[in-house]
C-alpha cells in the first residue's frame, strides 16, 4: 500500500492543508475580498507554507460580481497586499495582467536594490491612500473566523475544512 504523498517541508498528508507552524498543526486560509469585506475565492494551505507561493491561485479564481446582469469580471480594478507578497514574480504577474497594485517593499529588498546601485532599478510605486483599503481583506478574514468551525478547524480533511469555510463565506454574502 502506497503512503500518502507529503508536501515539501513535511506536515500532514498531501492535500489536507495541515502543516506544522510554530510546533503545532495549523492551516492557512488564503482569500481575496471585495470592497464590502465579503470573501471571494478561498484556498487552504498548510501552516508552514509561505503566503506568496499561493498568490497566483487566488486572483485566478477571483470573479468580481458586477452591479447588474452579466458575467463577473476576472480582473480586479486594483489590488492591495501586505509585505508577504512583495517579490518580483508577484509584481511581474500583476503587471502582465494589467492590475494596478499597491504592495509595500520589504526592507531587505530595498537594501538589495540600493546595494546594486544603478542596476537595482527604481523603487516600486506605492499609493498610501489605496493601501489603507487593504484592511478589507483582514476584516473579511475576521468575519469568516466568527464562525467557530472555521476559527478552530475541527475538520481533519482539507476539502471538508474548505467546505466549512465556503459555507461561512456564503453566510457572509447572504447577510450583506
Amino acid at each position: 500500500m502506497a503512503e500518502p504523498r507529503r508536501p515539501p517541508g513535511g506536515g500532514g498528508a498531501g492535500g489536507e492543508g495541515l502543516g506544522r507552524s510554530r510546533g503545532w498543526f495549523s492551516s492557512k486560509l488564503h482569500l481575496s475580498a471585495d470592497g464590502h469585506c465579503r470573501p471571494l475565492p478561498l484556498i487552504v494551505t498548510p501552516g508552514q507554507r509561505a503566503d506568496c507561493t499561493r498568490f497566483i491561485a487566488v486572483p485566478e479564481k477571483t470573479r468580481v460580481p458586477g452591479p447588474g446582469p452579466g458575467r463577473p469580471r476576472k480582473k480586479p480594478d486594483s489590488l492591495a497586499a501586505d509585505r508577504a507578497y512583495s517579490n518580483g514574480s508577484v509584481r511581474q504577474y500583476l503587471r502582465r495582467r494589467g492590475v494596478r497594485h499597491t504592495i509595500p517593499e520589504k526592507s531587505d529588498g530595498r537594501a538589495a536594490r540600493r546595494r546594486k546601485g544603478a542596476r537595482g532599478g527604481r523603487p516600486p510605486g506605492f499609493d498610501e491612500d489605496r493601501y489603507k483599503k487593504r484592511n478589507t481583506v483582514e476584516r473579511a478574514i475576521n468575519r469568516t473566523k466568527q464562525f467557530r468551525a472555521v476559527a478552530t478547524r475541527y475538520d481533519k480533511r482539507g476539502y471538508v475544512f474548505l467546505g466549512t469555510a465556503t459555507a461561512a463565506a456564503v453566510a457572509i454574502w447572504v447577510r450583506t
